[in-house]
């Protein structure tokens, strides 16, 4: 489960607790008018629950009070469970300013209840505290990592609903487009970016990264090309090819490999495409990637030699 948050976690107790009828009104309606509150609505007979529940409080404690949460045994708590119409359990709810604003049915994997978790927090617009919203993007992030796309993307568009000028969220929403192949809605996002974040960091990343991934979509196969360069390694153009091929598979460090032997033999080739190239890769990675550190230490020891 993803760890939410850098600060110290407050006691469990402080955020997970066994709610009742009586009890409601205080720890849910009450309580989620300064922090959202998750409900848990299972019984001691339902088998998903025994699994969906544990993983709920680990998504929830690793939040770090970003959010808390209540089990309620619908068993002993009919009354509560008719006037929310839970018709079966697993059931979970959402409570913020006193009412419900998001929910599921039944067990679901981890990844979606990270994504559940992260929405809640951005829909809440981190009132719980300072990094509220940062504890959502970095959730997000993680879901994105782990190829949970639509769960990521639509934590991004939930951040981005509290904070439209996010540029974190925006790259991030770019970007699990992008994973999702749909490169003309990413393009789209990137168009209505709002104008004071459409230079920053994380929009340039996510604008190399949609030109690579454009790339990759006309990309060859690289054994064919590989075998071009080894019959020709003066073949400028197949070598170059070579590299988008690599990149396009994922092989970034390969890739990043040719371009530099591409420099190396002609700097000029092509207005400099191997440069261009080079940077445009560096520029869809974080800055302290391995990659984008000996790289960029290997093209300015050719720059200057």
């Amino acid at each position: 489960m993803v760890d939410l948050g850098l600060s110290a976690a407050p006691p469990a107790g402080d955020l997970i607790k066994d709610g009742s009828e009586a009890t409601f009104m205080q720890d849910v309606v009450e309580e989620s008018k300064t922090v959202p509150v998750i409900v848990d609505f299972w019984a001691p007979w339902c088998g998903p629950c025994k699994t969906l529940g544990p993983m709920l409080e680990k998504a929830v404690t690793a939040a770090k009070g970003a959010v808390k949460m209540v089990k309620i045994n619908v068993d002993e708590a009919q009354m509560i469970a008719g006037q929310l119409r839970i018709q079966s359990i697993p059931t979970v709810y959402a409570f913020f300013n006193g009412q419900p604003i998001d929910g599921f049915q039944g067990a679901v994997p981890g990844s979606e209840i990270d994504a559940f978790v992260a929405r809640v927090i951005a829909a809440s617009g981190g009132e719980a505290g300072d990094d509220g919203l940062a504890e959502a993007i970095e959730a997000a992030e993680s879901m994105l990592a782990e190829g949970a796309a639509v769960d990521a993307a639509q934590t991004f568009a939930a951040i981005l609903g509290e904070e439209p000028a996010n540029a974190p969220a925006y790259g991030g929403l770019v970007r699990a487009h992008i994973a999702l192949g749909d490169l003309d809605q990413a393009e789209a996002v990137l168009n209505g970016a709002p104008a004071e974040i459409s230079r920053s960091p994380e929009l340039d990343a996510a604008h190399a990264q949609l030109a690579l991934a454009r790339q990759a979509a006309d990309a060859g196969p690289v054994a064919e090309l590989m075998q071009q360069v080894e019959d020709d390694p003066g073949n400028h153009q197949a070598r170059f090819d070579l590299a988008l091929a690599l990149h396009a598979n994922g092989k970034v460090d390969e890739a990043v490999a040719q371009l530099l032997d591409l420099f190396r033999r002609d700097r000029e080739w092509n207005e400099g495409a191997a440069k261009t190239q080079l940077f445009q890769i560096f520029d869809a990675l974080k800055p302290n990637d391995p990659i984008v550190l000996n790289g960029r230490r290997k093209l300015s020891s050719m720059i200057f030699a």
